[in-house]
């Protein structure tokens, strides 16, 4: 007997910071995206706005200070996810370009919820399905387009690492 789908919604802030030709990522190191370059940002705490979520979270994550430039769009994606008895996650993400504007790359600190094991900057050619998860796929589209189009990508054959 088939399972029956079951979808779990996650909804994020996420910068989009590219400097010489390499985009700022992190090493992912929890959820459908683990042990695969994604990028900075993540979920909204309580009170929180979306500009002050993205710039805690890539502080946090990369120990760079940012100021957020624009608001280029949002994205959703779903792909199979086996987790609390969840079979998908769809992801909706808000996508903002970012400019550094202090601190330096430091390892994050470890506390619950912290699921970046380090920040790097990675040429963008060298990202691809292999290595990165879909928001890294579509910061990388639209570096290259300046679209991030409308429709939900969807991920059929994803396996998390």
């Amino acid at each position: 007997m088939m399972k029956k789908e079951h979808y779990h919604r996650a909804f994020g802030v996420y910068g989009i910071c590219y400097s010489s030709h390499e985009l700022l990522v992190i090493n992912k190191g929890g959820g459908p995206y683990k042990n695969r370059f994604d990028l900075p940002g993540g979920s909204l705490e309580t009170g929180e706005s979306l500009v002050e979520c993205v710039e805690r979270e890539v502080l946090e994550e990369t120990g760079f200070s940012i100021k957020v430039d624009e608001h280029i769009g949002v994205a959703d994606f779903i792909l199979p996810w086996d987790w609390k008895g969840f079979t998908h996650v769809h992801h909706i993400a808000v996508f903002y370009t970012v400019s550094i504007v202090g601190g330096t790359l430091v390892q994050p600190d470890p506390f619950p919820g912290q699921d970046s094991l380090g920040a790097l900057w990675v040429p963008k050619e060298m990202l691809d399905l292999e290595n990165a998860s879909p928001l890294v796929l579509k910061a990388v589209n639209w570096l290259d387009t300046n679209e991030l189009g409308m429709g939900v990508e969807r991920y059929e054959k994803w396996k998390v690492l």
